[in-house]
């Protein structure tokens, strides 16, 4: 791809531009799909920007120029963090607690992680364009799932749409064997509540008391950072020693234990300090690499792929984390948020690798210093551990 559209020399600006760019996508999408699945459902809306990911990703195989390449790319971005997003939240709002976590974790982490270590292969034995066909097969498969996956009965119920809820529940109740109460929902509640599901939020709830924007933007915060230390060490595998593609496979196998890791610490530790912890390994790592010996590469490898290991888990916890903070009126809208943010780190973290080629250590040394930063901020947040998901903005915690 590089050599057949001369991204070398005096335009090799452009390899960084065009994943950036692709960020840039993921970021609309990240801002968008939480409102527009907030309004109109979970459901539609995933399998909506799934179609878009999956057609989109299709047309890129006919791209005659970088430039084309990279504006659907850009789609494709907005598409494939929407349905990312979005399946995330109706997961976890059609779950159990229990199994919510092991979902948010070794489910949706897990998987992604085997996709990962699958993507260098790939990419070793065929060229570019078959490769962007394989990535876009998977998507048809998911079509048959439209008549398994339900819509969430959380979000029915914040609308008024009771008697879909219901029917939702019964259905879940008979499948897992357990015998559903004759009356569901009291007709006084939902008079009560009438109120409060016929709100249509928008974003500047999210800031609408002190407490709720103190928490809203140390969680911009926290995702902004902690997304350019996974990003920047995850683009910087072709700079290290070795094979591009084994490293690159290493990079993803780290990522399986990390998953494991959050999943026990979410199971049995407070959030703020497993959060906290995993992110002082990740960043305290990353900053120790500048004082390896030039000759001792393996050993330079081995501290990335602990500080990745670190950052990764702590990211994977970041989803369980803020959907445990926002009540289910503006949920996916405050995942969507911040998930946004995360993407601003995600378009400037191209950029961090790229100053490795002025200063081999400094990528890492901004990278380290700005996840320790974090790890310190986390601290402050509210404790979310044992607690019900909240239904309303008077039942959320407060900033400590």
């Amino acid at each position: 791809l590089l050599l057949q559209w001369n991204l070398v020399c005096e335009d090799d600006w452009k390899v960084p531009l065009t994943t950036s760019l692709f960020f840039v996508g993921v970021l609309i999408g990240s801002f968008i799909s939480g409102q527009l699945s907030d309004r109109f459902g979970r459901k539609s809306i995933l399998f909506l920007t799934m179609a878009v990911q999956t057609g989109f990703s299709f047309l890129q195989i006919f791209s005659t120029s970088w430039e084309m390449f990279t504006g659907l790319f850009l789609i494709v971005g907005m598409g494939q963090i929407s349905n990312y997003v979005v399946a995330f939240i109706l997961g976890t709002e059609v779950l159990g607690k229990s199994v919510r976590i092991i979902f948010s974790t070794l489910g949706v982490c897990i998987f992604f992680a085997i996709g990962y270590m699958l993507l260098p292969p790939f990419a070793y034995f065929i060229d570019w364009r078959m490769l962007l066909l394989a990535l876009t097969v998977p998507g048809l498969f998911c079509v048959p799932l439209w008549w398994v996956i339900p819509e969430s009965p959380r979000w029915l119920i914040s609308q008024g749409r009771y008697k879909e809820a219901e029917v939702i529940i019964r259905k879940a109740a008979k499948i897992n064997g357990v015998p559903a109460p004759e009356v569901l929902f009291d007709t006084a509640e939902m008079q009560d509540s009438k109120a409060q599901q016929q709100q249509k939020a928008i974003l500047l709830d999210l800031f609408r008391t002190r407490n709720i924007a103190t928490i809203t933007i140390m969680s911009l915060l926290l995702w902004f950072f902690t997304s350019v230390g996974y990003f920047g060490l995850s683009l910087s595998t072709p700079n290290w020693h070795g094979s591009a593609y084994v490293n690159c496979f290493l990079s993803a196998v780290s990522e399986v234990p990390a998953y494991v890791i959050a999943w026990l610490l979410l199971r049995s530790f407070p959030r703020r300090y497993s959060l906290s912890g995993t992110l002082f390994l990740g960043g305290g790592v990353v900053l120790f690499i500048q004082l390896v010996p030039a000759d001792l590469n393996v050993l330079s490898i081995g501290l990335v792929m602990l500080g990745k290991f670190g950052i990764t888990a702590a990211f994977s916890m970041l989803y369980v984390y803020n959907v445990e903070l926002y009540p289910t009126l503006v949920r996916n809208m405050a995942v969507g948020a911040t998930s946004m943010a995360s993407r601003l780190g995600s378009i400037i973290a191209p950029y961090f690798v790229y100053l490795g080629a002025y200063d081999r250590f400094l990528p890492y040394i901004l990278m380290g210093s700005l996840t320790v930063l974090i790890g310190i901020l986390t601290l402050f947040l509210p404790e979310s551990y044992g607690n019900p998901l909240p239904e309303s903005f008077e039942q959320m915690l407060k900033v400590k």
